[in-house]
């Protein structure tokens, strides 16, 4: 019986974390281009490790909403925002605008329109309906490109994301405390290096391997004592 309440409570949680997860604003879903290579995640994730830079970058006081020209997205446009959008593209007459306006065409309907919907809302001038056409396809794609540009390698970038969405969800107590990540050997010093970029000081032991962080230390440590003792010599002389 203990065992069955266990689990009912387990999956009562993540049903509430799947929740919050999915329902989340629509600003804070970030899309992130590695390197020619898109990624999209959650900026809790992201933010996770508070004092990191990757944390900084997207916290409330530095990060602007993806697409801020366009903050609410194209689909939430109502049909007085859409007429208003028509009314700017070149080449289109004002009566396009109206036809919009009378049709109450929002911003999800105008992205699904084809020259079919165009010709039975009135739009019956071939010129128009091409104009129009490819306007819409070009707001499309300019709605979907817009994304965080990361220079760095997708792999490991990518493995450094993954082992966040881990910890993220462990830290809703749903999973076990997350392995570090497996590294191939020709990517563990470029690795290293992303780790230590976007974690710097002390924040880069989250993801890196005690040995590897030991050694790092001991060769600073030497570096410093090396330091020292040539200075000695020197106030010698």
């Amino acid at each position: 019986q203990d065992e069955i309440t266990s689990l009912e409570k387990s999956f009562v949680d993540e049903h509430h974390f799947i929740d919050s997860f999915v329902s989340g604003e629509k600003k804070d879903i970030i899309r992130l281009n590695v390197s020619g290579t898109v990624m999209t995640t959650n900026r809790a994730t992201l933010t996770i490790v508070e004092d990191s830079v990757l944390a900084q970058q997207f916290d409330d006081t530095k990060w602007t909403v993806q697409g801020s020209n366009n903050m609410r997205g194209v689909k939430e446009w109502t049909a007085k925002e859409v007429s208003e959008w028509v009314k700017n593209v070149e080449g289109i007459k004002q009566k396009a605008s109206k036809l919009f306006k009378k049709n109450e065409i929002n911003g999800l309907e105008l992205l699904a329109l084809n020259e079919f919907g165009l010709e039975k809302m009135g739009v019956n001038r071939p010129g128009t309906i091409c104009l129009l056409m490819k306007a819409i396809k070009q707001l499309e794609k300019s709605t979907q490109d817009v994304s965080t540009l990361i220079e760095y390698s997708p792999y490991c970038f990518g493995k450094i994301l993954d082992y966040l969405r881990l910890k993220y969800v462990h830290s809703k107590e749903l999973i076990d405390e997350p392995r570090l990540p497996t590294v191939s050997n020709d990517q563990k010093e470029r690795y290293e290096k992303v780790v230590r970029y976007y974690f710097p000081g002390e924040s880069a032991e989250f993801l890196l391997p005690q040995k590897q962080n030991a050694c790092k230390r001991k060769r600073r440590d030497s570096s410093i004592s090396s330091s020292s003792s040539s200075s000695s010599s020197s106030s010698s002389w």
